[in-house]
């Protein structure tokens, strides 16, 4: 299963073999000291984004065939590319040849201050050409088309704006590393009211890069049957301590509730999964089970990511958020416009991470199925209410073959728990009117669910985008 990490990045730092040994005995040293001060400057920045994979300034040939295997054999998610001045291009060619295909950040870093003033004096001089890095990088942009590998994005700027631009590129390539490294399961199936949420399970693995797995709820069933009564004891007195406890919520529900949601986190380890999508509406999974998992994860510590009603599309939009920003996201559909304060109320039945903002959980009956026929009508669940602030939010699915991304930014209001049966909240856009904002999403074409997540990812959404081939829209 995947552990939410930091980027992992190659870093290639080039420079001019021949201008190594100038500026012996100068104030300031030779070309090579002034070079490795810059790249000791450029590491401690770049190492306050995420883990640095370097072999060193790259010089001659055989510096770069070790650079490639480096960067290989450690799996890096990226590699941002930087010259430290003019330098030939021998070793960049070979770079741009020989590394496999992975996302590659090239740029040159503008010094905040220069002070030349007389060249005629050795060591500015040696400073004058050790400061040329735009010389490097404009020689260096012509191999860099020529070559035209996919992937890839330059930009200068000083080492602020460098590392501000570089850590939303790298993030985004830490979500297609572990993307393509993830695996899903659907339980038990699609969802058959909802055709518009299908996804084709080859496109899933080849353009989004997870595998797909299917579970059955006779594998629920048996995981449900394992849960002894010693562990199911522990985990309901640690729910009932932590959260408000409805006085209608019926005990024996409540166990099973948790019991199911138990059985559920075991059967995904046991096919390492990292996203499970539960179709909670499928008439076999209510009538067997009696109930829809309602306290996904029972273990805070869990990596695991659940979302309900099928959705592959849906899951994959909550699953990324979840890596690239490493917060517990969140599974929504928008209700209804609430005109009177331009907002709009979206939340989700069924199950939805709660352990970001425990203040705003409740545990409740579930009022939508409290007068079925099933085993356990009306099981509780974890009520929860969205906390307030910015949120990124995302839709996907997929058209034509391709997977189709629509992100926005929105601003989860206060709100108390109102809506029975559904974790949920109100929102409202920056600038734009709820009819404004559903205009322009129903024009693009999607379906009613979104992930939600804490904070602006925007960015790094559509540098995902771009490395993935999504068709990117932001509103």
């Amino acid at each position: 299963m995947i552990t939410i990490r930091n980027p992992r990045m190659g870093l290639l730092l080039i420079g001019s073999p021949r201008f190594k040994c100038l500026g012996e005995g100068t104030a300031h040293k030779t070309y090579e000291v002034r070079k490795t001060a810059e790249e000791q400057m450029i590491l401690d920045n770049f190492r306050e984004i995420g883990d640095v994979i370097t072999p060193g300034i790259v010089y001659e040939r055989q510096d770069v065939e070790k650079a490639v295997d480096l960067f290989f054999q450690e799996k890096v998610d990226c590699v941002a590319a930087v010259y430290l001045s003019w330098a030939e291009d021998f070793a960049w060619i070979r770079f741009l040849r020989d590394m496999p295909t992975v996302p590659i950040f090239f740029t040159s870093i503008v010094r905040e201050r220069i002070d030349i003033s007389d060249t005629n004096d050795e060591d500015e001089f040696v400073e004058f050409l050790s400061a040329g890095s735009l010389v490097g990088v404009q020689e260096a942009s012509g191999d860099f088309r020529r070559f035209d590998r996919p992937m890839c994005k330059t930009f200068i700027g000083t080492i602020e704006q460098v590392k501000e631009e570089l850590c939303s590129f790298a993030k985004a390539a830490m979500c297609r590393s572990q993307l393509r490294r993830s695996s899903v399961g659907l339980l038990a199936s699609y969802n058959e009211a909802m055709w518009a949420t299908y996804v084709d399970p080859y496109n899933l693995f080849m353009k989004a890069g997870p595998e797909l797995h299917f579970l059955s709820v006779a594998e629920l069933l048996d995981e449900i049957e394992m849960i002894s009564g010693e562990t199911l004891s522990s985990v309901t007195r640690r729910l009932k301590d932590q959260f408000q406890f409805y006085p209608n919520v019926d005990e024996r529900k409540f166990e099973a509730s948790v019991r199911a949601s138990m059985a559920l986190e075991n059967l995904s380890e046991k096919y390492q999964l990292d996203l499970t999508v539960l179709n909670d509406i499928d008439p076999v999974l209510l009538r067997k089970v009696g109930l829809r998992p309602g306290f996904c994860p029972t273990r805070k510590e869990s990596a695991l990511t659940v979302v309900p009603e099928g959705d592959l599309g849906g899951g994959l939009a909550v699953y990324i958020l979840r890596l690239i920003s490493g917060k517990r996201a969140n599974f929504i559909e928008p209700f209804y416009i609430i005109n009177q304060r331009n907002c709009f109320a979206a939340g989700h039945a069924g199950p939805n991470d709660y352990t970001e903002c425990p203040e705003n959980v409740i545990i409740a009956r579930d009022e939508r199925f409290a007068k079925t026929n099933y085993k356990y009508a009306g099981a509780p669940f974890a009520w929860y209410v969205f906390p307030k602030g910015e949120k990124t939010m995302v839709h996907m699915s997929e058209k034509d073959g391709v997977f189709k991304m629509v992100c926005t930014v929105v601003e989860a209001l206060p709100t108390r728990h109102y809506m029975a049966s559904y974790s949920h909240g109100e929102f409202r856009h920056k600038t734009l009117s709820p009819q404004e904002l559903f205009g322009r999403l129903v024009n693009i074409g999607v379906t009613q669910h979104y992930g939600i997540v804490e904070g602006d990812w925007t960015k790094e959404l559509e540098n995902l985008a771009y490395f993935m081939g999504f068709e990117f829209y932001k509103i």
